[in-house]
Protein backbone atom coordinates (compact mmCIF):
# COMPACT_ATOMS: atom_id res chain seq x y z
CA UNK A 1 0.00 0.00 0.00
CA UNK A 2 3.06 2.49 1.33
CA UNK A 3 4.74 1.77 -2.53
CA UNK A 4 1.67 2.10 -4.54
CA UNK A 5 0.64 5.94 -2.72
CA UNK A 6 4.72 6.77 -2.97
CA UNK A 7 3.94 5.72 -7.00
CA UNK A 8 0.86 7.78 -7.25
CA UNK A 9 2.72 10.56 -5.57
CA UNK A 10 5.44 10.19 -8.22
CA UNK A 11 3.24 9.78 -10.71
CA UNK A 12 1.90 13.16 -9.56
CA UNK A 13 5.07 15.24 -9.73
CA UNK A 14 5.64 13.89 -12.73
CA UNK A 15 2.69 15.52 -14.36
CA UNK A 16 2.86 18.42 -12.69
CA UNK A 17 6.49 19.05 -14.48
CA UNK A 18 4.66 17.63 -17.77
CA UNK A 19 2.34 20.73 -17.50
CA UNK A 20 4.83 23.37 -17.23
CA UNK A 21 7.12 21.86 -19.48
CA UNK A 22 4.52 22.07 -21.97
CA UNK A 23 3.19 25.23 -20.81
CA UNK A 24 7.06 27.01 -21.54
CA UNK A 25 7.46 25.40 -25.12
CA UNK A 26 3.16 26.18 -25.56
CA UNK A 27 3.30 29.88 -25.19
CA UNK A 28 2.40 31.15 -27.97
CA UNK A 29 -0.76 29.06 -27.89
CA UNK A 30 -1.93 29.17 -24.28
CA UNK A 31 -0.89 32.68 -23.41
CA UNK A 32 -3.75 34.22 -25.82
CA UNK A 33 -6.21 31.23 -24.58
CA UNK A 34 -5.39 32.44 -20.44
CA UNK A 35 -6.25 36.10 -21.66
CA UNK A 36 -9.61 35.15 -23.67
CA UNK A 37 -10.95 33.33 -20.45
CA UNK A 38 -9.91 36.21 -18.16
CA UNK A 39 -11.24 38.88 -20.37
CA UNK A 40 -14.37 36.66 -20.59
CA UNK A 41 -14.75 36.08 -16.91
CA UNK A 42 -14.12 39.93 -15.86
CA UNK A 43 -16.83 40.94 -18.84
CA UNK A 44 -19.02 38.23 -17.33
CA UNK A 45 -21.18 40.29 -15.01
CA UNK A 46 -21.66 42.91 -17.73
CA UNK A 47 -23.14 40.21 -20.26
CA UNK A 48 -25.53 39.64 -17.26
CA UNK A 49 -26.46 42.79 -16.53
CA UNK A 50 -27.31 43.65 -19.89
CA UNK A 51 -29.62 40.30 -20.46
CA UNK A 52 -31.45 42.14 -17.68
CA UNK A 53 -32.71 44.96 -20.09
CA UNK A 54 -33.54 42.36 -22.81
CA UNK A 55 -30.10 42.67 -24.69
CA UNK A 56 -28.87 38.47 -25.46
CA UNK A 57 -26.22 37.46 -24.40
CA UNK A 58 -24.53 36.95 -27.92
CA UNK A 59 -25.65 41.11 -29.28
CA UNK A 60 -24.12 41.84 -25.71
CA UNK A 61 -20.69 40.28 -26.06
CA UNK A 62 -20.39 41.39 -29.93
CA UNK A 63 -20.96 44.77 -28.19
CA UNK A 64 -18.52 44.77 -25.53
CA UNK A 65 -15.58 43.27 -27.44
CA UNK A 66 -15.96 45.41 -30.09
CA UNK A 67 -15.76 47.88 -27.50
CA UNK A 68 -12.60 46.57 -25.80
CA UNK A 69 -11.34 46.26 -29.26
CA UNK A 70 -11.46 49.55 -30.65
CA UNK A 71 -9.86 50.57 -27.37
CA UNK A 72 -6.95 48.43 -28.07
CA UNK A 73 -6.64 49.68 -31.40
CA UNK A 74 -6.80 53.57 -30.50
CA UNK A 75 -4.32 53.40 -28.01
CA UNK A 76 -1.91 51.26 -30.26
CA UNK A 77 -2.73 53.52 -33.02
CA UNK A 78 -2.19 56.35 -30.22
CA UNK A 79 0.97 55.41 -28.89
CA UNK A 80 2.76 53.11 -31.96
CA UNK A 81 4.34 56.43 -33.58
CA UNK A 82 5.71 58.10 -30.60
CA UNK A 83 7.28 54.32 -29.37
CA UNK A 84 8.85 54.36 -32.83
CA UNK A 85 9.93 57.31 -32.49
CA UNK A 86 11.36 56.33 -29.17
CA UNK A 87 13.26 53.65 -30.38
CA UNK A 88 15.06 56.01 -33.00
CA UNK A 89 15.95 58.79 -30.19
CA UNK A 90 17.11 55.85 -27.65
CA UNK A 91 21.11 56.55 -28.48
CA UNK A 92 20.45 60.49 -28.28
CA UNK A 93 18.51 60.08 -25.23
CA UNK A 94 21.15 58.05 -23.00
CA UNK A 95 23.73 60.78 -23.96
CA UNK A 96 22.02 63.05 -22.53
CA UNK A 97 21.12 61.34 -19.63
CA UNK A 98 24.88 60.71 -18.99
CA UNK A 99 25.54 64.71 -19.61
CA UNK A 100 23.02 65.68 -17.09
CA UNK A 101 24.18 62.68 -14.37
CA UNK A 102 27.50 63.35 -15.39
CA UNK A 103 28.69 62.97 -11.40
CA UNK A 104 27.21 59.50 -11.46
CA UNK A 105 28.62 58.45 -15.08
CA UNK A 106 32.01 59.35 -14.54
CA UNK A 107 32.34 57.03 -11.93
CA UNK A 108 30.73 53.62 -14.35
CA UNK A 109 32.62 55.20 -16.27
CA UNK A 110 36.34 54.59 -14.56
CA UNK A 111 34.85 51.06 -13.89
CA UNK A 112 34.36 50.36 -17.53
CA UNK A 113 37.99 51.90 -18.18
CA UNK A 114 39.39 50.10 -15.45
CA UNK A 115 38.30 46.85 -17.04
CA UNK A 116 38.71 46.99 -20.34
CA UNK A 117 42.35 47.49 -19.59
CA UNK A 118 42.24 44.74 -17.58
CA UNK A 119 41.14 42.99 -20.47
CA UNK A 120 43.57 44.21 -22.91
CA UNK A 121 46.18 43.12 -20.21
CA UNK A 122 44.93 39.42 -20.32
CA UNK A 123 45.12 39.62 -24.33
CA UNK A 124 48.42 40.89 -24.64
CA UNK A 125 49.46 37.99 -22.82
CA UNK A 126 48.07 35.53 -24.69
CA UNK A 127 49.18 33.76 -27.27
CA UNK A 128 47.72 35.90 -29.87
CA UNK A 129 44.67 37.80 -30.43
CA UNK A 130 41.68 35.81 -30.44
CA UNK A 131 39.67 36.13 -33.61
CA UNK A 132 36.49 38.17 -33.30
CA UNK A 133 32.95 36.35 -34.72
CA UNK A 134 30.11 39.37 -35.55
CA UNK A 135 26.50 37.88 -35.79
CA UNK A 136 24.12 40.75 -37.89
CA UNK A 137 21.81 41.19 -35.56
CA UNK A 138 18.24 41.83 -37.21
CA UNK A 139 17.76 45.43 -37.48
CA UNK A 140 15.32 47.60 -35.12
CA UNK A 141 12.63 47.64 -37.54
CA UNK A 142 12.40 44.15 -37.99
CA UNK A 143 11.93 43.38 -34.24
CA UNK A 144 9.73 46.19 -33.44
CA UNK A 145 7.55 44.22 -36.83
CA UNK A 146 8.09 40.92 -35.55
CA UNK A 147 6.93 41.74 -31.75
CA UNK A 148 3.40 44.13 -32.64
CA UNK A 149 2.63 40.94 -35.03
CA UNK A 150 3.22 38.79 -32.37
CA UNK A 151 1.43 41.07 -29.74
CA UNK A 152 -1.30 41.20 -32.16
CA UNK A 153 -2.27 38.10 -33.03
CA UNK A 154 -2.24 37.20 -29.45
CA UNK A 155 -4.70 39.93 -28.68
CA UNK A 156 -6.84 38.73 -31.99
CA UNK A 157 -7.18 35.31 -30.76
CA UNK A 158 -8.02 36.11 -27.09
CA UNK A 159 -10.98 38.88 -28.03
CA UNK A 160 -12.35 36.02 -30.21
CA UNK A 161 -12.16 33.48 -27.85
CA UNK A 162 -14.09 35.91 -25.21
CA UNK A 163 -16.41 36.81 -27.60
CA UNK A 164 -17.83 33.17 -27.58
CA UNK A 165 -17.10 32.13 -24.47
CA UNK A 166 -19.47 35.36 -23.79
CA UNK A 167 -21.80 34.61 -26.29
CA UNK A 168 -22.49 31.38 -25.10
CA UNK A 169 -23.66 32.57 -21.84
CA UNK A 170 -23.99 29.52 -19.33
CA UNK A 171 -23.55 26.90 -22.01
CA UNK A 172 -20.15 26.41 -21.44
CA UNK A 173 -20.77 25.93 -17.68
CA UNK A 174 -23.82 23.34 -18.38
CA UNK A 175 -21.36 21.13 -20.39
CA UNK A 176 -19.03 21.12 -17.07
CA UNK A 177 -21.34 20.27 -14.50
CA UNK A 178 -22.85 17.81 -17.34
CA UNK A 179 -19.34 15.94 -16.31
CA UNK A 180 -20.18 14.68 -12.78
CA UNK A 181 -22.78 11.76 -12.58
CA UNK A 182 -24.87 12.26 -9.27
CA UNK A 183 -27.19 15.03 -9.07
CA UNK A 184 -25.59 16.46 -5.65
CA UNK A 185 -21.75 16.49 -7.58
CA UNK A 186 -23.87 18.71 -10.48
CA UNK A 187 -25.44 21.04 -8.01
CA UNK A 188 -22.38 21.76 -5.94
CA UNK A 189 -20.21 22.20 -9.10
CA UNK A 190 -22.46 24.32 -10.62
CA UNK A 191 -22.68 26.31 -7.16
CA UNK A 192 -18.85 25.92 -7.41
CA UNK A 193 -18.69 27.52 -10.64
CA UNK A 194 -20.81 29.92 -10.02
CA UNK A 195 -18.92 31.76 -6.86
CA UNK A 196 -15.75 31.50 -9.01
CA UNK A 197 -17.21 33.24 -12.49
CA UNK A 198 -18.57 36.19 -9.28
CA UNK A 199 -15.50 36.39 -7.70
CA UNK A 200 -13.08 36.40 -9.97
CA UNK A 201 -15.24 38.65 -12.55
CA UNK A 202 -15.58 41.20 -9.30
CA UNK A 203 -11.91 41.33 -8.88
CA UNK A 204 -10.73 41.58 -12.32
CA UNK A 205 -13.14 44.11 -13.30
CA UNK A 206 -11.96 45.95 -10.01
CA UNK A 207 -8.66 45.67 -10.45
CA UNK A 208 -8.97 46.80 -14.49
CA UNK A 209 -10.91 50.18 -13.50
CA UNK A 210 -8.78 50.96 -10.69
CA UNK A 211 -6.06 50.84 -12.79
CA UNK A 212 -7.07 52.90 -15.55
CA UNK A 213 -7.71 55.26 -12.95
CA UNK A 214 -4.32 55.17 -12.01
CA UNK A 215 -3.55 55.35 -15.66
CA UNK A 216 -5.58 58.61 -16.49
CA UNK A 217 -4.17 60.12 -13.17
CA UNK A 218 -0.68 59.62 -14.26
CA UNK A 219 -1.14 61.07 -17.44
CA UNK A 220 -2.83 64.15 -16.41
CA UNK A 221 0.12 64.85 -13.40
CA UNK A 222 2.99 64.05 -15.99
CA UNK A 223 0.79 66.33 -18.27
CA UNK A 224 0.65 68.83 -15.76
CA UNK A 225 4.31 68.89 -15.26
CA UNK A 226 4.60 69.20 -18.69
CA UNK A 227 5.91 65.75 -19.93
CA UNK A 228 5.68 65.56 -23.85
CA UNK A 229 3.06 62.29 -24.45
CA UNK A 230 1.99 61.85 -21.04
CA UNK A 231 -0.97 59.21 -22.36
CA UNK A 232 1.99 57.14 -23.58
CA UNK A 233 2.62 57.25 -19.87
CA UNK A 234 -0.65 56.60 -18.56
CA UNK A 235 -0.97 53.70 -20.60
CA UNK A 236 2.30 52.47 -19.36
CA UNK A 237 1.42 52.51 -15.94
CA UNK A 238 -1.88 50.63 -16.52
CA UNK A 239 -0.19 47.73 -17.58
CA UNK A 240 2.44 47.66 -15.51
CA UNK A 241 0.10 48.04 -12.42
CA UNK A 242 -1.13 44.48 -12.71
CA UNK A 243 2.89 43.63 -12.08
CA UNK A 244 2.22 43.88 -7.83
CA UNK A 245 5.13 45.66 -5.52
CA UNK A 246 7.95 46.08 -9.34
CA UNK A 247 5.12 47.30 -11.58
CA UNK A 248 5.59 50.98 -10.18
CA UNK A 249 8.85 51.08 -10.00
CA UNK A 250 9.93 50.23 -13.48
CA UNK A 251 7.05 52.66 -13.95
CA UNK A 252 9.05 55.43 -11.95
CA UNK A 253 12.67 54.37 -13.48
CA UNK A 254 11.14 54.86 -17.26
CA UNK A 255 9.37 58.08 -15.83
CA UNK A 256 12.72 59.35 -14.33
CA UNK A 257 15.08 58.36 -17.04
CA UNK A 258 12.49 60.29 -19.63
CA UNK A 259 11.95 63.07 -17.71
CA UNK A 260 15.34 63.69 -17.10
CA UNK A 261 16.12 63.42 -20.91
CA UNK A 262 13.52 66.21 -21.53
CA UNK A 263 13.70 68.82 -19.00
CA UNK A 264 16.92 71.15 -18.44
CA UNK A 265 16.81 70.75 -15.07
CA UNK A 266 17.29 67.53 -12.98
CA UNK A 267 15.47 68.60 -9.84
CA UNK A 268 12.24 69.28 -11.64
CA UNK A 269 12.67 66.08 -13.79
CA UNK A 270 12.67 64.51 -10.00
CA UNK A 271 9.20 65.74 -9.79
CA UNK A 272 7.77 63.14 -12.40
CA UNK A 273 9.04 59.66 -10.98
CA UNK A 274 8.18 61.08 -7.56
CA UNK A 275 4.92 61.96 -8.42
CA UNK A 276 4.06 58.58 -10.19
CA UNK A 277 5.30 56.42 -7.15
CA UNK A 278 3.32 58.67 -4.79
CA UNK A 279 0.39 57.79 -7.24
CA UNK A 280 0.38 54.65 -7.04
CA UNK A 281 1.50 54.23 -3.42
CA UNK A 282 -1.46 55.62 -2.64
CA UNK A 283 -3.33 53.20 -4.39
CA UNK A 284 -1.95 50.06 -3.56
CA UNK A 285 -2.00 51.21 0.28
CA UNK A 286 -5.38 52.86 0.57
CA UNK A 287 -7.87 52.38 -2.73
CA UNK A 288 -6.97 48.89 -4.12
CA UNK A 289 -7.31 47.22 -0.40
CA UNK A 290 -10.77 49.27 0.43
CA UNK A 291 -12.17 48.43 -2.74
CA UNK A 292 -11.11 45.13 -3.16
CA UNK A 293 -11.24 44.08 0.16
CA UNK A 294 -9.79 41.58 2.66
CA UNK A 295 -11.88 38.33 0.71
CA UNK A 296 -9.43 37.91 -2.36
CA UNK A 297 -6.23 39.56 -0.56
CA UNK A 298 -3.23 37.37 -1.38
CA UNK A 299 -0.49 35.84 0.60
CA UNK A 300 2.52 38.43 -0.32
CA UNK A 301 5.06 36.01 -0.43
CA UNK A 302 2.82 33.68 -3.05
CA UNK A 303 1.81 36.39 -5.06
CA UNK A 304 5.67 37.74 -5.19
CA UNK A 305 7.23 33.90 -5.91
CA UNK A 306 4.04 33.34 -8.76
CA UNK A 307 5.01 36.87 -10.58
CA UNK A 308 8.49 35.52 -10.45
CA UNK A 309 8.43 32.10 -11.40
CA UNK A 310 5.28 33.01 -14.23
CA UNK A 311 7.58 36.34 -15.30
CA UNK A 312 10.61 33.36 -16.00
CA UNK A 313 8.52 31.07 -17.81
CA UNK A 314 6.86 33.37 -20.09
CA UNK A 315 8.35 36.81 -19.70
CA UNK A 316 6.48 40.22 -19.18
CA UNK A 317 3.54 39.04 -20.65
CA UNK A 318 3.43 35.96 -17.95
CA UNK A 319 4.26 38.64 -15.14
CA UNK A 320 1.38 40.74 -15.92
CA UNK A 321 -1.00 37.50 -16.09
CA UNK A 322 0.65 36.41 -13.09
CA UNK A 323 -1.68 37.63 -10.29
CA UNK A 324 -5.39 37.01 -12.41
CA UNK A 325 -4.11 33.39 -12.55
CA UNK A 326 -3.26 32.95 -9.12
CA UNK A 327 -6.59 34.83 -7.86
CA UNK A 328 -8.34 32.31 -10.20
CA UNK A 329 -6.78 29.61 -8.91
CA UNK A 330 -7.43 30.61 -5.54
CA UNK A 331 -10.97 30.87 -5.78
CA UNK A 332 -10.75 27.21 -7.14
CA UNK A 333 -8.64 26.01 -4.22
CA UNK A 334 -11.58 27.11 -2.11
CA UNK A 335 -14.75 25.48 -3.77
CA UNK A 336 -12.94 22.29 -3.91
CA UNK A 337 -12.30 20.57 -0.79
CA UNK A 338 -9.47 18.62 -1.71
CA UNK A 339 -7.48 21.86 -2.67
CA UNK A 340 -8.64 23.59 0.82
CA UNK A 341 -4.74 23.51 1.92
CA UNK A 342 -3.51 25.29 -0.57
CA UNK A 343 -6.62 28.14 -0.56
CA UNK A 344 -5.49 28.92 3.17
CA UNK A 345 -2.20 28.84 2.19
CA UNK A 346 -2.86 31.84 -0.21
CA UNK A 347 -4.91 33.93 1.65
CA UNK A 348 -3.35 36.60 3.64
CA UNK A 349 -5.35 36.19 6.89
CA UNK A 350 -4.15 35.05 9.67
CA UNK A 351 -5.23 31.73 9.96
CA UNK A 352 -7.18 30.69 13.30
CA UNK A 353 -6.42 27.24 14.67
CA UNK A 354 -9.26 27.05 16.65
CA UNK A 355 -11.49 27.27 13.47
CA UNK A 356 -13.92 24.26 13.19
CA UNK A 357 -16.14 22.90 9.60
CA UNK A 358 -19.14 24.69 11.99
CA UNK A 359 -17.29 28.16 11.76
CA UNK A 360 -16.44 28.37 8.33
CA UNK A 361 -19.21 31.09 6.65
CA UNK A 362 -22.00 29.60 3.62
CA UNK A 363 -21.26 29.51 0.59
CA UNK A 364 -22.51 32.45 -1.47
CA UNK A 365 -25.15 31.26 -3.70
CA UNK A 366 -25.18 31.55 -7.34
CA UNK A 367 -25.99 34.87 -9.34
CA UNK A 368 -25.84 36.69 -5.86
Amino acid sequence: MNDIAAIRRLLEVLVLIALFVTAYFAKDLLLPILLGFLLALTLSPLIRSFEKFGISAPLGAVLLIGCVGLIIFVLAGLSAGTVATWSDEIPTMGNEIRRKLQGWAQTVEDVRSATEQVEQIGTENGSGKPEEVVVKQPGLLDNAMNTGARIGGTVAVALVLALFLLASGDLFYLKLVQSFQTFTGKKRALKAVYDVERRVSRYLLTITIINAGLGISVGLYLFALGLPVPYVWGLAAFLLNFLPYIGGVIGAVLVGAYAIATFDSVGYAILAPLGYQILTGIEGQFITPYLVGRRLELNTVAVFLTVVFWGWLWGIAGALVAVPFLVVFKVICENVTALNMIGHFLDKSSPDITATAADEPAAEKPGA
